[in-house]
């Protein structure tokens, strides 16, 4: 499995809480010049908390499955592992990169990474870390038994050792430009090297536990209705301001929305489209929207065979798409049509280097007259569909009228949840699918993260789309360390993409997240992946 696959595996899930998600600053921080968000009304933050409290409750879609950081590919797992857990990197609110459980990352030269480790910081079980953690946490990514969902963050590593009493160094095959931006995500993760093999493959389970460096540590696990976390009282940096958070899972979303109305639950993010209006009627709280980094698009399933392997279908069909209808139908205010499948924050550590967003504009006659050219008139495309999600329906019901208008046979195939799944993983299970739809995330805030994964044989390059040219074009942004020069190669990156169309973009989409009025200081950014941001809240009065 590859570093991106963790996004497209959490698509099944995302699109079970019906949400429309994007990344905002929060927790105090600002939104410090970064471009402008798709949505209205974005929030830069919550207010600071008056003081501490005993504890909160917050609602989840899904119980995480495992709780071990290499498996840590989806919202319900790193919602929770983000506060228990922590990383060489830390990804703070504002979505920029700053020392974590590293005190520094120096990049000696273009193959030679050395990071500094942070000293008398401790374990929960009271342990000091060492380097040795440090190198035994990352190296689990590289052991084929492990089967880390991460591991192509570590397709360039050539070697990761201890190289002084704190130090770690990583050495690479070729330049890796993005490998320090993921270690603030889960590839990042240091744990006790001794409870990682004393607990086996309990590690990371109800079973099992956890033994990391986070604010808070694991409590109790009951299965199948909520996990508890205890404030870490040895915690490094300032301590929570909770001494308890319990995480509740609640997959139906009427269910969640009204836990969130009567109190039962203090807050949530992934506030799904159709709770909002009923949550801000309710005076239970407040609604915030936030900057993200998560796009709607639609997945080209074959490049090479079948209607949508001329490029001039892919783009009749892009300029069909009722877009602007879609987001009123599906996806909410807090939402926006984009023609580029990459998220507009993904730039915004290099704005100066953001190209002009394309006009986003619908042409069914230019539509028509592409799929002349093409001789597509009456050809068939398969649109998959999961009633699981839905906003699947209606964004494939959608597509498939726009084909029709401009001439294609379109069929909507609804097909079961794992099915679905297993579009991410399984080259067999989109044989005979043309189309499917995705909201992918990303995990860095750097653009290259998604055009890079259209590379030649890249894993997440489900449609197969290979242009040489690209490819050089990949390779100089992944090897280039200065953040503005990479976004203008990537840049590039995106007009090719944007032009070809190996996904067809939808919107970009924004973060909606709720607080009852008890609490406040949770930031409003897709950050809380990865940022510890139950420490963050306390009592708003």
């Amino acid at each position: 499995m590859s570093r991106r696959l963790r996004t497209a595996l959490a698509v099944f899930s995302l699109a079970m809480t019906v949400t429309v998600t994007v990344a905002a600053c929060g927790g105090g921080g600002g939104d410090k010049g970064g471009p402008p968000a798709p949505g209205k009304g974005l929030s830069s933050g919550t207010p600071v908390p008056k003081g501490d409290i005993d504890a909160f409750t917050w609602v989840s879609y899904a119980e995480p499955p495992t709780l071990d950081y290499v498996h840590a590919f989806d919202y319900p797992q790193n919602m929770v592992l983000s506060n228990v857990c922590e990383s060489l990197m830390r990804w703070t609110p504002d979505l920029k990169e700053e020392p974590g459980l590293a005190e520094k990352a120096e990049q000696r030269d273009p193959k030679t990474l050395v990071y500094t480790i942070r000293k008398g910081v401790r374990f929960h079980s009271g342990a000091e870390m060492t380097a040795d953690d440090v190198v035994a946490s990352l190296n689990r990514h590289l052991d084929e038994k492990v089967g880390s969902y991460w591991v192509s963050s570590f397709r360039n590593v050539e070697s990761i050792t201890k190289t002084g009493p704190m130090e770690v160094t990583v050495r690479f095959k070729r330049p890796d430009a993005l490998f320090n931006l993921e270690m603030g995500a889960s590839p990042g993760t240091v744990v006790s090297a001794a409870s990682v093999k004393a607990q086996g493959r309990a590690f990371g389970t109800a079973d099992g536990g956890l033994d990391c460096t986070g604010p808070f540590k694991l409590g109790a696990w009951t299965k199948g209705q909520s996990i508890q976390l205890d404030r870490f009282d040895g915690y490094w940096r300032k301590k929570a301001r909770s001494g308890k958070v319990t995480f509740t899972f609640v997959p139906d979303t009427a269910a969640r929305t009204n836990a969130l109305v009567t109190g039962e639950a203090d807050g949530g993010y992934l506030i799904p489209a159709a709770s909002i209006a009923p949550l801000r009627s309710s005076g239970a709280g407040t609604v915030y929207g936030g900057p993200n980094l998560t796009t709607a698009n639609l997945i080209v399933s074959d490049l090479s065979n079948g209607t949508l392997a001329d490029v001039r279908v892919r783009q009749a069909l892009s300029l069909a798409i009722d877009r602007e209808g879609l987001v009123k139908a599906a996806l909410g205010e807090y939402s926006a049509p984009t023609l580029v499948p990459g998220p507009v924050q993904a730039w915004r550590n290099a704005a100066d280097a953001r190209p002009a967003a394309p006009a986003v504009k619908r042409d069914v006659e230019a539509a028509r007259k592409l799929v002349a050219e093409a001789g597509a008139q009456g050809k068939k495309i398969v649109i998959a569909t999961s009633n699981a999600a839905p906003e699947f329906p209606v964004i494939s019901n959608s597509v498939q009228a726009a084909a029709k208008e401009i001439g294609l046979a379109a069929e909507v195939r609804t097909i079961a949840p794992d099915a679905y799944t297993a579009l991410f993983s399984d080259p067999e299970a989109r044989k005979g699918i043309d189309l499917f739809p995705t909201f992918w995330y990303l995990s860095a805030t750097d653009p290259l993260e998604l055009y890079g994964l259209f590379a030649t044989g890249q894993f997440e390059n489900y449609g197969g789309f290979s242009d040489p040219a690209y490819d050089k074009l990949v390779d100089a942004a992944e090897s280039e360390f200065d953040r503005v020069e990479r976004a203008r190669l990537t840049a590039k990156l995106q007009e090719t993409v944007a032009t070809q169309l190996p996904w067809i973009p939808l919107a970009d989409l924004d973060n909606v997240m709720f607080l009852g009025k008890r609490i406040t200081g949770a930031p409003t950014s897709i950050s809380y992946l990865y940022y510890p941001w139950a420490a963050d809240i306390g009592a708003a009065g």
